[in-house]
């Protein structure tokens, strides 16, 4: 059994609107599901992805409106790495974000900015086997599009050196001093830690998990037996809807999820129309009405 990279990250936005016009107006994400937080439902979350909301381009955010910006800090993950097709790729998104207003800092094979609340993303143009995961926005040429995630850059803490045995049983290959890759058949993705600023804060902007894709519940209860053995303390199997996961969190602090990538996003709706309406888990459906009165009206860049 091997995990298959990344399935999906989880951070905070304060402002749904905005973070909508950005990733799907912006990035040229998919909007492939709009649903609640399942133990807050009057918190928006919110799925990007690629056409199909495959696992490893999936990029989620939970909306408290109001809330204060995080400040990125030991135990952390900061920074969002994406595949794209080569130089040209970098090159179009250099000028894209430049109108739009977003700084960007490019280097030969790394372009890097940071959303309207400051959460990092770097674009990575690299050659590499996994089949390219995008989504298709009227305005971004196909050859330029994000193929989705390259990896994970995170802060560490204190006790990053017994991160080691726990994510070597998970299957990671130790690539440099603080660099690590999780590879399945398919998909791989990067894992760094750098050294910390400080301490860090939750907030708007900042990643709040990061989950790695696993086949199915047979997969996830083998690894969590493994994680176990580890010396984490992982979570019982938990319904997410559209997969099913188990969290712990890994020694240098951050929030590792194991996700299963055999339900998706079309569960319980079409493809063809994923993210276009609000869909809610069956024990919220009764408060339906509540709900949308209390959550942040947003429009679809891509819907219009």
């Amino acid at each position: 059994m091997a995990l298959e990279g990344l399935h999906h990250i989880t951070a905070i936005t304060a402002d749904a609107p905005r973070n909508v016009d950005f990733y799907v107006g912006t990035l040229g994400l998919r909007l492939v599901k709009k649903t609640v937080n399942f133990d807050q439902p009057d918190v928006y979350h919110l799925y990007y992805g690629d056409e199909r909301g495959t696992p490893g381009s999936i990029l989620t955010f939970f909306e408290f409106p109001g809330a204060g910006r995080g400040r990125h800090g030991a135990g952390m993950p900061y920074r969002v790495l994406w595949r794209v097709q080569d130089a040209d790729a970098l090159d179009f998104w250099s000028a894209r974000l430049r109108a739009g207003g977003v700084e960007a800092s490019r280097t030969d094979a790394t372009l890097r900015f940071a959303d309207p609340e400051g959460l990092e993303h770097e674009l990575v143009a690299e050659d590499v086997p996994d089949p390219p995961l995008a989504a298709q926005a009227d305005d971004i040429p196909p050859e330029h599009a994000l193929l989705g995630f390259a990896g994970v850059r995170a802060y560490a803490g204190t006790t990053r050196a017994s991160s080691a045995p726990l994510l070597e049983a998970l299957g990671f290959k130790q690539t440099g001093p603080e660099a690590w890759r999780l590879a399945g058949a398919e998909r791989r993705a990067e894992w760094h830690y750098d050294e910390p600023p400080g301490r860090g804060r939750q907030g708007a902007g900042s990643i709040h998990h990061v989950a790695w894709s696993a086949a199915n519940d047979i997969e996830l209860e083998h690894f969590r037996g493994v994680v176990a053995q580890a010396g984490a303390r992982p979570t019982p199997i938990i319904d997410r809807q559209y997969f099913h996961s188990v969290y712990f969190r890994e020694p240098s602090g951050v929030l590792f999820e194991l996700a299963t990538r055999d339900i998706g996003f079309a569960v319980d709706e079409p493809a063809a129309t994923l993210g276009a309406e609000l869909k809610l888990p069956v024990q919220y459906e009764a408060r339906r009405a509540q709900l949308e009165r209390a959550l942040t009206p947003i429009a679809n860049p891509r819907a219009a």
